[in-house]
This record gives C-alpha cells, sequence and structure tokens, in this order.
C-alpha cells in the first residue's frame, strides 16, 4: 500500500510541479525514486516531525501541494500542535502521510501502536480524513490529494496487504460516499482502512450473508448514501484498527444520529461498532497477533 501510494504520487509530480514531499529520516527503499526524479522537490528533514510540520507549512504558502511522510504517531500525535495551528488554522496545503496504521508496526510497541490519529485528526476543522484499504484505493488517494487543495490526511498500511480490488480497474472513491466491497442483506459491515480485507475474508470463511462497504473518507458523508444504507439495512456494523472513542464508528453514529435529530430519518439503525477497546495494549506482536488481542473480528457482533 505505501509503495503504491508514493509510487503514484511520483508519477503524478511528472504532471503537477507543485508537488513537494517531505520525510521523518525514513522511507528507505520506498522514497528513492522520488528523491531521484526531483531533488529539488524532496527534503529529509530528519528526526524532527514538529519542524517537518513547520517547514511544509512555509512550503505551501510558497505555493506548493507539500506531503510530510513518517510513521504512524509521529507525523500526527508528536506533531498535532503544529497540524493543528500552522496546517489547518491557515487551510494549509498539506497532506500528512502515516504509515503504519494500526498494529502495522506491533513489533515496536505502543509507541509506534498509531490507535488514536482517525480521532485527533478528523476533529480538526478543514482536515480531509483518507484511510485505503488497498494498493487500489491507495493509489485512487494519491490522486485525490494531489488535486486536492487544503489540509489532508492519509493513514496507510505499512506493506503487503492482499488486493482487494480489482486489480485492472481503478478505484472510484470520493469524500462522502464508500466503495461496495461484497453484496448481501441485513447486516451491512462498514470498515475502514486494511482491516477490511480481513473482514472479507471472515465474511466468506463463515458463509455470512452480510454486505460489506469501504470507508476510504471518515466524515462528511454524503446524506442521501446515510439514509438509503439506513433503508435498506437493519443493522450496521463497524470495524476500524483504531480505539472505539473518537473513532470510524463514533463518527458513522454521529452523522446518523444528526440525521435522526432533524427529522430526515424516521427511525435509527442498530450500529455495533468493533474497535480496539479504549485501553493501551502493552504487548508486542504481528499485526494479525494484536487484531486478535484487541478483538477485531466479528465473532464479537450479536448474531
Amino acid at each position: 500500500m505505501r509503495n503504491t501510494f508514493i509510487n503514484t504520487l511520483c508519477d503524478l509530480a511528472e504532471k503537477h510541479d507543485d508537488i513537494f514531499l517531505l520525510c521523518g529520516d525514513l522511507g528507505y527503499s520506498v522514497l528513492e525514486p522520488f528523491a531521484a526524479r526531483y531533488p529539488d522537490r524532496f527534503l529529509n528533514a530528519g528526526i524532527a516531525e514538529q519542524n517537518m510540520t513547520q517547514v511544509a507549512a512555509g512550503l505551501a504558502r510558497e505555493g506548493y501541494n507539500v506531503f510530510t511522510y513518517s510513521i504512524g504517531n509521529f507525523p500526527t500525535l508528536r506533531a498535532m500542535e503544529q497540524v493543528r495551528y500552522d496546517v489547518c488554522y491557515h487551510a494549509a496545503n498539506v497532506k500528512v502521510v502515516a504509515v503504519g496504521a494500526g498494529y502495522a508496526y506491533g513489533p515496536q510497541g505502543v509507541s509506534h501502536h498509531t490507535t488514536e490519529d482517525i480521532a485527533m485528526l478528523r476533529a480538526l476543522p478543514g482536515m480531509t480524513v483518507c484511510a485505503p484499504a488497498d494498493a487500489g484505493e491507495a493509489r485512487a488517494a494519491a490522486l485525490f490529494m494531489a488535486n486536492h487543495v487544503g489540509p489532508g490526511y492519509v493513514r496507510l498500511n505499512k506493506s503487503g496487504e492482499p488486493v482487494l480490488h480489482d486489480a485492472s480497474r481503478p478505484v472510484k472513491m470520493a469524500p462522502g460516499e464508500f466503495v461496495p466491497v461484497k453484496d448481501g442483506q441485513g447486516t451491512l459491515v462498514l470498515a475502514t482502512g486494511a482491516i477490511v480485507t480481513p473482514m472479507l475474508i471472515e465474511l466468506r470463511d463463515n458463509s455470512l450473508d452480510w454486505a460489506l462497504w469501504s470507508a476510504p473518507f471518515i466524515g462528511g458523508y454524503n446524506r442521501e448514501t446515510l439514509v438509503s444504507m439506513s433503508h435498506r439495512f437493519q443493522r450496521i456494523v463497524t470495524v476500524e484498527e483504531h480505539q472505539l472513542s473518537g473513532g470510524f464508528g463514533s463518527s458513522i453514529i454521529e452523522a446518523l444520529s444528526d440525521l435522526y435529530a432533524t427529522g430526515v430519518l424516521r427511525q435509527m439503525p442498530k450500529v455495533e461498532r468493533i474497535g480496539v477497546p479504549n485501553t493501551f495494549i502493552s504487548t508486542s506482536g504481528t499485526q494479525e497477533y494484536l487484531r486478535q488481542v484487541a478483538g477485531l473480528t466479528l465473532a464479537n457482533v450479536s448474531r
């Protein structure tokens, strides 16, 4: 996923001469092609993500569409003040790219477990949050962010994710909309990020006739889509590799509740959330193992 995003961005930079890439002293074996092709639009800012974000804001004021790249928590939680004031407050054209969503860097421990970023970033005014599910969605995310003007956040898994969508056809996705993955009835599983594919596998392995949609963009949902979804399905299950508090599932409940409160929805659908318990999991291990420890499985849904 990360390779696809960067390779796509590298190709886009040939046509978009305003694209500038900053990294926090990582990305080796991934970022070299961009650095080689566009040495005047690449800078390794060192292990200084707060400074990197401020440099990005300055470059944006000079007309660049700037992408910052670092591991999970470091360009987000560590640089939160700079993202809030320097990027969002000034509506700067800066895209924060975090690689290692959820437990992708599981063996490195809690410092590298990226499980609060969605809640923090989606709360910022003007921030567009994107969490691709596979390489196809990552490619579409790069294309979107290259043309989007304003703050953006892209939450990438590390690497080696299975292909979810037909590789021969570009994924069509836009803010506020979902991407259908599997048809079904009765229950709709809404998942975001790399956890989508494990959900598809689990549905198939257990012969569950539930629908599955990917949510590559979090927040700002299309009202008509939510209304149609609520009328079609009796139950919605949200799945995220993120803390339950303030995450993707919370954003769905908020949006549906607002529609119900204003009379657009006559009845609230039943919504069940699957996510990381609101506690630190002080265990190191593979992403798959930590997902199990966190209970990120449809087995926890009421039947």
